[in-house]
């Protein structure tokens, strides 16, 4: 590699640093830290662009999902942790302590389980650019804690020059590899709180002196040994004064992390064992005594100290307090008392008192003793030279007094029960917290865990000793669940009812926690009961059914809603809607009628004609609806909806449960119809000109029966034998005409009249060939009912041939048949010649007729009377008979169009009046040939195809206009350029005449160039708009 990988690596490491990769470290794992213990992860971040202050965010990964992120804290998101961890983080359990702006360590006070798994720490992106990594992980394990220490706490008295002997037990079970280190240290006086290092095993198995004790250590007085596998022992040869105080020993259990350093993960403190070292030569006694030594909790103890030594009232002394070889409370020479840091709490509560009643009695008295007071009482008296003298000249210290505090133990028992296990939303809840046993006032508490939603559970009341009620924030709405009653029946009986339970929700587990309270010491029990809330749309069911489906008109009939439920529907609200869907279907349901639970009704207004006649009724869970004379609009599909509320709950707002029943048809058939129509056969045959009538007799009918009478003609071949509609006149004698009937010549001659109640003529007058054919009747029955007219039924009568009566003498028409084309938009003659001449006095008829779909339709008739009549008043603009002789019935068709294609043929009839006055009589007729018309498109040119189309049409008009304005452009640019190179050899008015005749010959050439080009493309107007303008712009110019 050499100089060349050197300068390699160190230009890689330079772009490195150039491009600013961030990285972060985390602190090198598998970590293993036992339960309980204070932990501390480390993170910082380097290589980073932005401000100097990161920020860092923890998550972790828990072994049970190792691809959930779960977060825990954030440096600058309070809202990033997890519900899990919110209250850890919110009460310090958990926080982030930064040593710089890019380091942080994570603290977990207070180890737990479930706080093992893999930790990630992220760094948010504060760079310009993504690059390089922004977390880091490490794994956190979490190990039982299984290091003991133990030394049996004593006071030991001795001599100076004595020697001392002190033996700890130090045991582990740790599955990893760990040492230990055990040391022992000294607690002295009013510097208790500092402890001073005697002698420590360290965890490398080196002995290490504090430094009071470091030439003693030297000198052999003070060593360590390993008695056997968990014992250790300290030895000092020689007490001295200075060792007065306490000793304890201390064991500590180590782990190598991955990063090769130690870390302590559990640290052990054994009780104290009080020293007491005698001066030789001393006269100083001292004794304690106790009124009594075996008490139970809250009783009083008091010690008295009485302090022996000649000339007492003029010697000094200080008094200790003692518990266990640990300081209570000291009294100087002067009586001033200063108690230990942990008793000053309770000595201000004025639960602890300690004075100087003489300078040879001390008294200290405890109040109310708890469990936290037993053991053995010293009085060490200590005397100083003068008063503030640190230096005692002699100390003694009495033996122990033990002190036995027995506890008070509960005998509260607790039983959590209901009266109402299953209800069904609505219903009350009733649960009974019986407590037995207590002696002192208990408080209660009670709490609900719904089904299905684990979680915390949900505070519902709480009764304080004192009978102070407070509700949970979910049940201080009394306008939800009602006004919750937590009573008191009796001095253990605790009632917490629920008047009214919103829905399943309010299942589940409810539990009662009774706490019962004496001399500052609480017990506790705690149970819970099971509660099932049934929703009310569980089993609510309608069901609908009529006795029968069928009913006559004017019958009365019932529908019976049925509903059933698995609770009782007579103790809850319920509201019964009538729903009816008329028929033939229009698709949704109106509401008849809806009976509230107050017993109110409300018609709905879709469908009145029910109010009147409907009757409502209940019984139990039946409720009925009773519908008298029945009529054709009571016929569709009914149903029943049922709406429940809640139990003790007005019926406002939405119903708790709605159910729909099945759907029941009731179908209303009408009075039968026994209309009867004469149905036989006949013909009529009559002259041409003669009036004729068409009977149709109705054989038998109800007696209160209207009609409607519809006439029909079938005409005869070549025409199909689809009927035509003449005229209906219908039960209120109203007439309508058929589309071929409706022109005012055909009203005129088509009557249709009642000649009794029970027959009906068709009167046809002046009849012509035109009528013949087979004629009938159709006749419909109406019965007036209670709602309006019905159509009972109907029955056609029988064929009528209407036959014509030609005359003997027949007019000579052209015969041949023969086709003809036009094109769409021009005009073309149809001819119709009557060869030979007709009789005098006569008059002549003639009709065009063209056969369209099947149907021959006149189209003119020109009458003998020389008017003409259109039948189809849309084509008389475009139809022009043509009479260029006597004989002469051309039809010209003007604007032919694609529609009038068809087959043409005309008839022409001779007329003679009989005598003055008297009626025309048909002579003769004659019909022609058929004429086969074809219906060309029109022709395409050029100029319609221009005209057809408006931006070509715009494009032509528009082009010689542009191509004139760039001609008009080239000239005066030509001209301008031509006036700057003759400028210099033209005088002023030799130009300005130049100038002059120029522009006029251009603009007379521009006159002419314009109109040579416009005089076969322009017409006038635009020809005179653009002359005009070129004027203007010539002249302007």
């Amino acid at each position: 590699m050499g100089l060349t990988g050197c300068l390699v690596a160190a230009f890689l490491l330079l772009l490195g640093l150039s491009t600013g990769q961030r990285v972060v470290t985390v602190q090198k794992g598998p970590l293993y830290r036992v339960r309980g213990s204070h932990v501390t992860l480390w993170c910082k971040v380097s290589g980073y662009q932005g401000p100097a202050e990161q920020n860092f965010q923890w998550s972790i990964y828990l072994p049970s999902a190792p691809e959930r992120e779960v977060q825990i804290v954030s440096t600058v998101d309070p809202s990033f942790p997890y519900a899990i961890y919110t209250q850890r983080v919110r009460s310090r359990g958990i926080y982030v302590e930064r040593v710089q702006g890019d380091a942080v360590l994570l603290h977990i006070t207070e180890l737990q389980d479930r706080d093992a798994g893999e930790y990630e720490c992220h760094t948010p992106n504060t760079d310009e650019r993504y690059f390089g990594s922004y977390s880091a992980k490490t794994n956190l394990s979490v190990i039982a804690d299984t290091l003991l220490a133990s030394m049996v706490p004593q006071v030991l008295t001795r001599t100076e020059g004595d020697a001392v002997e002190l033996t700890c037990e130090v045991s582990k079970s740790t599955a990893q590899h760990t040492h230990l280190s055990v040391g022992w240290y000294h607690l002295q006086g009013a510097e208790e709180r500092r402890a001073e290092e005697v002698l420590t095993l360290s965890k490398d198995f080196v002995l290490r002196p504090g430094p009071s004790y470091m030439q003693r250590f030297l000198a052999g007085d003070v060593w360590l040994n390993k008695v056997g596998n968990t014992t250790y022992k300290l030895s000092i040869g020689g007490a001295e004064p200075s060792d007065r105080g306490q000793l304890y020993c201390e064991a500590a259990e180590w782990i190598e992390d991955p990063d090769e350093t130690w870390k302590d993960i559990s640290r052990k403190q054994t009780g104290r064992t009080s020293l007491v070292v005698m001066s030789q030569g001393r006269d100083l006694s001292v004794d304690i005594a106790a009124a009594g030594s075996s008490l139970s909790e809250g009783d009083t103890l008091q010690l008295n100290c009485m302090v022996g030594a000649q000339k007492s009232s003029s010697r000094h002394f200080q008094v200790l307090w003692l518990l266990n070889g640990m300081e209570v409370a000291r009294v100087d020479p002067y009586g001033v008392l200063i108690w230990e840091e942990e008793y000053e709490e309770r000595a201000k509560l004025g639960q602890l008192r300690a004075f100087k009643q003489s300078n040879t009695v001390y008294v200290l008295t405890i109040y109310e003793v708890g469990l936290k007071d037993n053991g053995t009482y010293y009085c060490s008296v200590s005397e100083v030279k003068t008063p503030g003298d640190f230096h005692s000249i002699q100390t003694n210290l009495s033996s122990g007094i033990q002190v036995d505090v027995k506890p008070i133990e509960s005998r509260m028992r607790l039983s959590v029960s209901t009266s109402t296990p299953q209800v069904v939303a609505g219903d009350a809840l009733t649960l009974l917290c019986e407590v037995q046993g207590a002696a002192s006032p208990v408080s209660v508490q009670w709490w609900h865990l719904p089904p299905q939603h684990p979680g915390p559970r949900v505070l519902v009341a709480t009764m304080e000793r004192d009978g102070t009620l407070s509700l949970g924030s979910a049940y201080r709405d009394g306008g939800t669940r009602g006004s919750l009653r937590l009573e008191k029946a009796s001095s253990g009986a605790f009632t917490l009812v629920i008047p009214n339970t919103l829905d399943e929700g309010d299942g589940g587990r409810y539990g009662c926690k009774a706490t019962e309270w004496s001399r500052g010491q609480s017990w506790t029990e705690e149970e819970e009961t099971a509660v099932t809330v049934s929703s009310m749309g569980l089993g609510l069911h309608a069901t609908l059914r009529s006795r029968i489906a069928t009913v006559r008109y004017g019958q009365s009939f019932e529908l019976i809603c049925q509903v059933s439920a698995s609770y009782t529907l007579e103790e809850v609200p319920v509201s019964v809607g009538w729903l009816f869907q008329p028929s033939p279907p229009t698709g949704h349901y109106h509401e008849l009628v809806r009976v509230f639970p107050s017993g109110t009704m409300a018609w709905g207004a879709a469908q009145p004609h029910f109010q009147g006649k409907a009757q409502l009724t209940k019984a139990a869970t039946s409720f009925r609806l009773h519908i008298r004379n029945a009529v054709a609009a009571d016929e569709g599909t009914y149903q029943c909806e049922v709406e429940v509320w809640r139990r003790n709950t007005l019926p406002l707002g939405q119903p708790a449960a709605t159910a729909k029943s099945n759907a029941v048809g009731i179908k209303v058939v009408l009075p039968e119809s026994k209309l009867q129509v004469a149905t036989k056969e006949s013909s009529v045959e009559i002259a041409g000109g003669a009036d004729t009538a068409i009977e149709c007799r109705i054989v038998f009918a109800q007696n209160n029966s209207q009609f409607a009478i519809t006439w029909y003609l079938l005409p005869p071949p070549p025409a199909d034998a689809t009927p035509l509609q003449i005229v209906r006149a219908d039960y209120s004698s109203i007439l309508e005409y058929g589309a071929e009937f409706s022109s005012p010549a055909q009203k005129s001659r088509f009557l249709s009249q009642r000649a009794s109640s029970n027959v009906f003529w068709l009167r046809i007058l002046s009849v012509n060939p035109g009528d013949q054919g087979r004629y009938y009747c159709v006749v419909e029955e109406w019965l007036w009912l209670a709602d309006g007219w019905y159509k009972l039924g109907e029955g056609a009568s029988g064929r009528t041939m209407l036959q014509f009566k030609l005359p003997e003498r027949e007019l000579q028409l052209e015969e041949t048949n023969s086709s003809i084309s036009a094109r769409e938009g021009e005009e073309v003659t149809l001819h119709c010649l009557l060869q030979g001449a007709h009789l005098p006095a006569t008059h002549l008829s003639a009709t065009w007729f063209r056969e369209e779909s099947g149907h021959v339709r006149p189209l003119l008739t020109l009458h003998h009377d020389g008017t003409i009549e259109y039948p189809r008043e849309s084509l008389a603009g475009r139809l022009h008979l043509r009479r260029l002789a006597a004989g002469d019935f051309s039809l010209t068709l003007r604007s032919v169009e694609e529609g009038d294609a068809g087959v043409y043929h005309c008839q022409v009839q001779e007329w003679q009046q009989q005598s003055e006055g008297k009626d025309w009589a048909l002579q003769a007729w004659a019909r022609s040939g058929y004429t086969q018309l074809t219906t060309i498109p029109p022709e395409s040119t050029v100029l319609s195809r221009i005209c057809s189309s408006p931006p070509l049409l715009n494009f032509i008009l528009y082009l010689p206009l542009v191509l004139i304005l760039l001609l008009a452009l080239a000239v005066f640019c030509w001209y301008f350029k031509f006036r700057k190179s003759k400028k210099d050899n033209i005088t002023g008015d030799q130009l300005m005449e130049l100038s002059g005749a120029g522009q006029l010959r251009r603009t007379e050439y521009l006159q002419r160039g314009f109109l040579l080009f416009c005089s076969s493309s322009c017409n006038k107007s635009l020809k005179l708009h653009v002359y005009f303008q070129w004027n203007e712009a010539a002249l302007n110019y």
